[in-house]
């Protein structure tokens, strides 16, 4: 097989975007090329020990750096951009977790005014042994510890959004963004509608792991080495960010309340299955209400995101995008012999 080209991407902290929109590219590539970048962690590096409190080392509205954006050739409005991890690994040794006064799923926030007090800010120290898979909990105030195992995946990864917006790097939409989604992890292969000339894709918010919902507002935040191969298909653009990996095909929607979000997911993959299969929306809809999964991606951000999944045993020799996922696996396998 022919060899992709490989383009090299290390922002410096000046380089870093905090918006979807609103910038120059950084790069600009061809369709097929992999991509090796680094990433910095929400926090921008900066909290690294208990006593770095976010609220005083960190500056708002400088939260959730992304890297990018890449520009690809060719890509144009209406267009589905396809973008394949092939490995991401944490770059440091060490993770960051915390509690904020008012974010996340089971506190008071600023539009959900409650009267109790706000939850203590606090910050936790993960471990990460690379070598191992391990991702090491201490907890703050007992002996209590437990590994738990290494799962890299990227919280924030998406396109421009459209009409000239510029979003910041926190939110999610039907752009991508800040979808936070342990899904988006190696192997997976994730779909964007492009909204502007070369589509301006970006990734950050690199997490050793995430449990589903990421209810305190954080996962186990790092800095990333990463690689991906990025493609384009001309035409079909999804309304929504989709996903897909050797065993589910994944819609996302998000909005608020969470219920929406949900019906956003469960809307796109009714009709994505639906034309994959050939069924009329009733019987679609019936499939995945039978053997549909919807875990929560994240239930704390400025939008909450759902994934619905749907297997893809069920699709027989069916493929979706033409197989583009089983051929971008092939190309990161190719990448990964030569390297």
């Amino acid at each position: 097989m022919n060899l992709p080209d490989v383009v090299t991407l290390n922002p410096t902290r000046d380089d870093y975007a905090y918006t979807f929109g609103g910038r120059a590219p950084l790069v600009t590539v061809q369709p097929g090329t992999v991509v090796e970048l680094t990433t910095e962690d929400c926090f921008g590096g900066r909290v690294r020990d208990f006593a770095d409190l976010p609220s005083a080392v960190c500056e708002f509205p400088y939260l959730n750096p992304v890297t990018g954006p890449i520009a690809v050739a060719g890509a144009e409005p209406g267009d589905t951009l396809a973008v394949h991890f092939v490995e991401i690994t944490p770059a440091r040794d060490w993770g960051v977790s915390s509690t904020f006064p008012h974010f996340g799923a089971l506190t008071a926030t600023h539009s959900t005014a409650m009267l109790h007090a706000p939850l203590e800010e606090r910050v936790w120290v993960y471990e990460l042994d690379v070598a191992a898979g391990v991702c090491r909990f201490r907890a703050r105030n007992s002996d209590f510890t437990v590994d738990l195992p290494l799962d890299p995946m990227h919280g924030t990864v998406g396109v421009a959004p459209a009409g000239g917006e510029t979003l910041m790097s926190i939110t999610p939409g039907a752009h991508g963004g800040n979808l936070d989604t342990p899904e988006m992890r190696a192997g997976t292969t994730a779909y964007f509608g492009v909204n502007v000339p070369g589509g301006l894709l970006a990734i950050g918010d690199g997490h050793a792991r995430q449990g589903e919902g990421e209810v305190c507002g954080t996962a186990v935040e790092t800095a990333m080495r990463t690689t991906v191969v990025i493609d384009l298909i001309k035409g079909g653009g999804p309304a929504w960010p989709r996903l897909e990996n050797d065993h589910y095909l994944i819609s996302t929607g998000s909005a608020r309340p969470l219920e929406d979000a949900f019906r956003i997911s469960q809307h796109d993959l009714v009709h994505w299955s639906g034309d994959l299969l050939g069924l009329d929306t009733l019987d679609a809809y019936q499939l995945v209400s039978q053997a549909g999964l919807a875990p929560a991606a994240n239930v704390c951000d400025t939008n909450y995101t759902m994934a619905a999944k749907l297997p893809k045993s069920l699709l027989g020799r069916t493929r979706a995008y033409d197989g583009l996922h089983d051929h971008l696996r092939e190309t990161a396998a190719g990448y990964l012999r030569e390297r």
